[in-house]
């Protein structure tokens, strides 16, 4: 229930809806796209990546002297959980085909398809499997597949959508594998919304020329990673699942052919030497940083491990200057601040209004553009709403969907998110959402080809810990595809590099070499990464407790 003094601006949403409806009925945009130039002012001047203090150059490593985002940076020239002269390498305490680090969307449709090729494979994963973004996504998966669409038409959406600095072939890999990636799913499981006469349900997102958006309702991401999951689980002699048992750091041999990692319980806190013919990245974002304070959609063990791994034993990062923040994460109820609402609500209708219950924004803007303009709409016009706790948001006025689609849409296409805000008192059917945008995406990660391999040897990386496939900034609906284009290309290339590779002696050098560096450079830090799990504790209460330990009065 939204608080008393929120009611005027309320009124005013719903007094302006008849005229937004009639309007939206022409088919004609209710409010213009912006131009170019109208887009790179509104990002120049609001957008959080542009602010003076948002990046730094990074002071050590392969990308030394590139420009970081100054939590990244802050993340990457950290110290190592383990001592690697306290670990016997010649012996492993497992060995496979193929280590994939990640149980999410991309670690699973690896799996799959490295099974199919002959390989076995452990999958190492930090939390169960399938806690991951992947299980979060809600508006869908783009493909190009109706007559109208094309893969062609599709690259150009994603390169413009990415400020045209995405790498043209992994794009290419990404949007020519749309199709057949959607008939993948099908057959496994995932059951897509369809029409009466069979054909594919088809929807816009922000930034697309055509709609290309598929979906199983809301719950889209839940329906394809349960049903990964379930393939996986139904191959036990060839897929070992290895829950709560993170990899905190890659192992090379001498020659610098990537071999493996070191294994941690995080129940029993001992550390195993894990020997593989091929590795596979697959370790999502790292949302829970939250870059620049921002709430976040991601789950709670989206730390950035995979970038910290890879870039010690010396992997190139790109675009790690880019974050992205998704425009529409509720600002309240504040129980759930940051939670994603899908752009979807937008594809299907729904419209950014001020306190004024003005549209302010073409509601379909890219990513980045329509969340740079809510924040100026907030900021620096004093067109947004203040939640009893300070937050700041403008309204998305959910009702007018079922106004343009006919009484019961929304219960129908989106339930998971009235049922969510329902809780709260809060019926989106007839009341809009408070939203602003929300920390969402790693837009850069490790540079890899387009047959998945990084600059390392045997080491492959898939999904949204990658970097290069959507540029600077990712249009929604390409990730889901994007973990499951790469994840299979991944699968299918590790598993064949498996077959014919001979790995040396074991080394764990790069380590003893990185903390050398950061000696060398004159880094002081006693931050030990990966961070594995995110700390809420406030700070006046993590100095007092680590006071307490080192008195030894805390037990």
């Amino acid at each position: 229930m939204y608080p008393e003094y929120m009611t005027p601006s309320l009124k005013k949403v719903a007094q302006s809806r008849k005229k937004r409806f009639e309007l939206a009925k022409t088919g004609k945009p209710v409010f213009a796209p912006m131009s170019a130039e109208e887009r790179e002012d509104v990002l120049n001047k609001f957008h959080p990546d542009y602010k003076p203090d948002s990046k730094r150059p990074i002071g050590i490593g392969v990308n030394k002297g590139d420009i970081f985002t100054t939590e990244v940076a802050t993340m990457l020239e950290s110290r190592s959980r383990i001592a690697p002269g306290l670990f016997d390498l010649s012996k492993a305490d497992y060995e496979t085909d193929m280590l994939i680090i990640g149980g999410g969307g991309a670690g699973c449709a690896a799996a799959i398809i490295a099974r199919e090729q002959g390989a076995k494979c452990i999958i190492s994963t930090k939390l169960r499997l399938g806690d991951a973004n992947s299980m979060m996504s809600q508006g869908g998966m783009q493909a190009a597949v109706t007559a109208k669409d094309s893969p062609t038409i599709h690259y150009l959406d994603a390169m413009g959508g990415g400020h045209f600095e995405n790498k043209p072939e992994l794009v290419r890999a990404l949007t020519e594998n749309g199709a057949d990636v959607v008939d993948w799913l099908e057959k496994l499981g995932v059951v897509w919304d369809k029409n009466e006469d069979g054909s594919l349900v088809v929807r816009h997102g922000g930034g697309t020329s055509r709609m290309r958006m598929h979906s199983s309702r809301d719950y889209t991401g839940a329906i394809i990673m349960r049903t990964l999951m379930d393939e996986v689980r139904n191959h036990p002699k060839d897929i070992d699942v290895l829950e709560f048992m993170p990899i905190v750091e890659l192992l090379l041999d001498k020659s610098g052919k990537c071999a493996g990692g070191i294994l941690y319980n995080l129940e029993t806190e001992e550390y195993f030497v894990v020997k593989a013919k091929s590795t596979i990245i697959t370790t999502g974002g790292y949302g829970r940083l939250h870059i620049r304070s921002f709430d976040t959609t991601n789950h709670y063990g989206a730390t950035g491990d995979g970038l910290i791994l890879g870039y010690r034993a010396g992997a190139k990062l790109l675009f790690m200057d880019s974050v992205q923040y998704h425009p529409t994460g509720a600002a309240f109820p504040e129980q759930i601040g940051g939670f994603l609402i899908t752009e979807a609500i937008r594809g299907a209708g729904g419209q950014p209004l001020n306190k004024e219950g003005e549209l302010f924004v073409f509601p379909r803007e890219p990513r980045d553009v329509e969340s740079s303009a809510i924040i100026r709409e907030c900021v620096e016009n004093g067109m947004g709403i203040e939640t009893p706790s300070g937050r700041l948001g403008v309204w998305l006025d959910s009702p007018l969907i079922d106004m343009l689609h006919g009484d019961g849409y929304i219960n129908k296409q989106f339930p998971a998110m009235h049922r969510q805000f329902i809780r709260y008192g809060i019926d989106i059917v007839k009341e809009p959402m408070l939203i602003y945008p929300s920390l969402h995406y790693q837009n850069g990660g490790i540079e890899i080809n387009a047959k998945s391999e990084s600059s390392i040897p045997g080491l492959y990386v898939a999904g949204e810990a990658t970097g290069g496939v959507h540029g600077r900034n990712r249009l929604m609906g390409n990730s889901v595809l994007d973990y499951n284009v790469y994840g299979r290309i991944a699968g299918k290339n590790a598993a064949a590099y498996s077959k014919t590779v001979k790995l040396g002696e074991l080394s764990l050098s790069h380590i003893q070499d990185y903390e050398k560096e950061l000696e060398k450079e004159g880094i002081k830090t006693d931050l030990i990464t990966p961070v594995l799990l995110p700390s809420y504790t406030p700070e006046d209460v993590r100095k007092r407790q680590l006071t307490a330990k080192y008195e030894g009065t805390l037990r």
